[in-house]
């Protein structure tokens, strides 16, 4: 028996398999770790497996397996497999050699994979793979990994985690297992297409990781979605964690093909990519074992993502952020104008390179974000003495305080300058957080210049009874209502986005009213958003499922009560919230394919973009709202982690921009809109929406306003006793000057 140690737990290699064991218990096995997947010249994906028949060990830390399997067609794969622990992992790395090709065999994948001793179905586990799988994904979708417990297979391709890694936690015991890929090393695949069914790609170098529990048969889904099911040769021992080599998707959840409804069942998908069964072609992969144990998801999820982080983040984005914040500031300048009867406000869209304008239409907050855009030019022209920007962002915050609010005082979503009139939104307890909080902003920064814009703090009160006098018994809001303040969407997961404004809306007026309505929903959403990791529902324009935009105002929220309270139990659902937001950036680089020579992802790195919806992979560049943020939370922890993420997404994000000018924009520095590049090709409609622009100057002008720079080395340069007097924001936020 051969042994290697690594932490509290030895692998044990004996009569062809591998043991992982803690205090003498088995804890996850594999007794044929050499296991292929081999298409047919049927179109059929059959599967084999076998023990290892060669072992030998290399001093105390590096043992080396391997042996030949052979197909029932006549081909020979040779695995030959290395374990080297490494920093308190097991670095696992496999050459698969083809010696002999049958004459019906045509493409193969391998997978390294363990049976997970403790679990029989996926519900006795809590997954973590970032952006794809929190807990038991019951918040997500219907067609993402790990919604629907059905199913055999649930993998999903790393090039839609934002970090490629897959950890498994037994809820009994919090014993964890993570499964991740070694390094960034991710090449471009030979074919640009998603795959369809089963392709075979010997270019290709990504991988999938996740469960499995397979039957003994086949699966291939036709192309109507009719499963084809053969017997295999492989033996199922249990569920297992699996690294699956080169990339595959599946199985996704129960969705109608369009062909013929009344014919078609409801069907599952399974994509799979294999390398060509060519003599003498050969592939290699690593992937890297971690092993641990946790009483709870968060600090499980936290341990996963902070171990791989470290191993793979791709390196700092150059960018020179205060040329990139007047970009930002001279684009709005230039685009803000009246839309007739004083409707001043930016394009809702417009293409790039050329900013073609493809809407006009002035939302509230969201994508919109015009409130927003009008108090960021207003702070620039206060400080940077721009009567004209100044002018500008009072045009578009008169604008609502004037016509935003409907007969009941609830702000309207969305303006039709063409129209004149207000399109036909719900309230978005969401999207009117965004507009409010900025009014009240505008309204804070003019008073302390001595100017008196009462009209606009009571646009931001009369708002405030229209929610006060809708908040359920319980603290909570609804996620949508209609005008009169009727419910319109019965989800509650969106509470904690109006807590900010309410928060700032007491600290401004003094009325109790405001802390305790605050104080009520943060209640709610600490039980429910935090212990739940409820996350959902803040992209207006998606279904109610898990994004990254409800971690983020999640973070608003609890920020604002820790820094109004400074209680603990703040601190502890503002810290979760963080961590679980932190885990939907891209953070590692692979290459993608892109046509389009204006886009700066022809030249830049995909890193510092996020997914917006669970599941879905590719993403923007939203997360740049949350610099100012993680700077903070850094002052407020000391934890040195939350700074590096803070510069990482201030710079990173900004590979989307044409900060220097050099993909020909129209206006230097604006960044599109988002898009698609999980199977590394890029797909994007190359657009340009307001929040874009205003999540890049919303966190610089508050790292500036309050330490005094645009970016994060600027502000480091503070003594370590100004940044925490400059940290607490609140001290000052509602001081005005005596009025004459």
């Amino acid at each position: 028996m051969t042994v290697l140690k690594t932490g509290d737990y030895e692998l044990l290699f004996h009569d062809g398999g591998v043991e992982i064991g803690k205090e003498g218990k088995v804890l996850y096995f594999n007794r044929r770790p050499m296991y292929a997947y081999v298409k047919t010249a049927m179109a059929v994906t059959e599967f084999f497996d076998r023990a290892y028949t060669e072992l030998s060990a290399e001093g105390d830390g590096r043992v080396i397996a391997g042996g030949v399997l052979e197909t029932p067609n006549g081909s020979a794969l040779r695995f030959a497999d290395t374990y080297e622990t490494q920093a308190d992992g097991v670095v696992i790395s496999r050459t698969v050699t083809v010696l002999k090709k049958g004459a019906d065999d045509l493409g193969f994948a391998s997978r390294i994979s363990f049976v997970l001793a403790d679990a029989d179905t996926v519900r006795d586990l809590h997954c973590f793979a970032p952006a794809t799988w929190y807990r038991d994904n019951e918040f997500a979708g219907p067609h993402v990994t790990g919604f629907d417990p059905d199913c055999e297979y649930f993998w999903r391709r790393e090039t839609a985690m934002t970090l490629p890694l897959f950890a498994a936690k037994s809820k009994r015991t919090g014993e964890t297992i993570m499964l991740s890929r070694n390094r960034a090393d991710v090449t471009l695949p030979g074919r640009r297409m998603m795959p369809f069914t089963q392709m075979i790609d010997r270019d290709c170098t990504a991988g999938a990781i996740g469960l499995s529990r397979p039957e003994d048969r086949t699966i291939n889904y036709l192309y109507y979605g009719f499963p084809v099911r053969k017997k295999t040769g492989a033996v199922r021992d249990g569920l297992t964690i699996d690294y699956v080599y080169p990339v595959a998707d599946g199985q996704t959840g129960d969705q109608q093909r369009g062909y013929n409804i009344d014919y078609m069942m409801k069907t599952k998908t399974f994509n799979r990519v294999l390398h060509p069964m060519e003599q003498d072609f050969s592939d290699h992969y690593a992937v890297r074992l971690d092993l641990g144990c946790f009483d709870d998801f968060y600090p499980m999820m936290r341990w996963a993502w902070r171990s791989v982080y470290a191993r793979l983040r791709d390196d700092l984005f150059a960018v020179d952020q205060d040329l990139q914040y007047h970009n930002n500031i001279r684009a709005m300048k230039e685009l803000a104008r009246d839309y007739g009867d004083g409707a001043w406000g930016v394009p809702f869209s417009a293409f790039l390179p050329d900013m073609d304008t493809d809407s006009i239409s002035l939302q509230f907050g969201f994508v919109g974000q015009q409130p927003g855009i009008g108090f960021q030019l207003m702070d620039y022209g206060l400080r940077e003495n721009d009567p004209e920007a100044f002018e500008k962002g009072q045009h578009m915050i008169r604008f609502w305080v004037e016509n935003g609010a409907n007969e009941h005082g609830a702000p309207n979503g969305c303006y039709s300058p063409i129209n004149r009139a207000f399109e036909p939104y719900p309230i978005w307890l969401r999207m009117s957080a965004d507009g409010l909080e900025n009014i009240l902003d505008a309204y804070v920064l003019t008073r302390k210049k001595t100017q008196e814009h009462p009209d606009w703090l009571a646009f931001c009160e009369r708002a405030a009874a229209f929610f006060l006098k809708v908040q359920d018994g319980d603290g909570s809001f609804y996620r949508a209502y209609e005008p009169d303040g009727s419910m319109r969407m019965d989800s509650k997961a969106n509470t904690i986005s109006l807590v900010r404004f309410l928060v700032q809306l007491y600290l401004v007026t003094g009325k109790e009213d405001y802390r305790e309505a605050a104080l009520r929903a943060g209640e709610w959403s600490y039980a429910n958003v935090y212990e739940r990791m409820e996350y959902r529902g803040s992209t207006c324009d998606n279904a109610d499922i898990m994004d990254n935009e409800s971690g983020i105002y999640a973070m608003f929220g609890f920020l604002a009560l820790y820094d109004l309270t400074g209680e603990e139990k703040w601190l502890r659902a503002l810290l979760g919230a963080a961590d679980y937001t932190e885990t939907w950036t891209y953070s590692w680089r692979f290459p993608v394919y892109c046509d389009n020579p204006y886009s700066p992802l022809s030249k830049r790195s995909i890193s510092g973009q996020s997914p917006v919806t669970i599941g879905t992979g590719g993403g923007d560049m939203y997360m740049a709202a949350c610099a100012y943020i993680y700077y903070r939370i850094y002052l407020i922890t000391g934890d040195a982690r939350y700074r590096d993420y803070a510069e990482f997404i201030h710079s990173n994000t900004r590979q989307a921009n044409d900060v220097d000018g050099e993909f020909g924009y129209r206006i230097r520095g604006l960044s599109w809109e988002g898009g698609g590049f999980s199977d590394q090709v890029l797909h994007t409609l190359h657009h340009w929406l307001p929040w874009v622009t205003y999540v890049e100057l919303d966190p610089a002008s508050r790292l500036m306003d309050t330490f005094g720079a645009f970016d994060i080395a600027g502000c480091e340069r503070l003594s370590p006793e100004e940044k925490q007097a400059r940290n607490r924001i609140y001290d000052d936020y509602a001081r005005f000057p005596e009025r004459p």
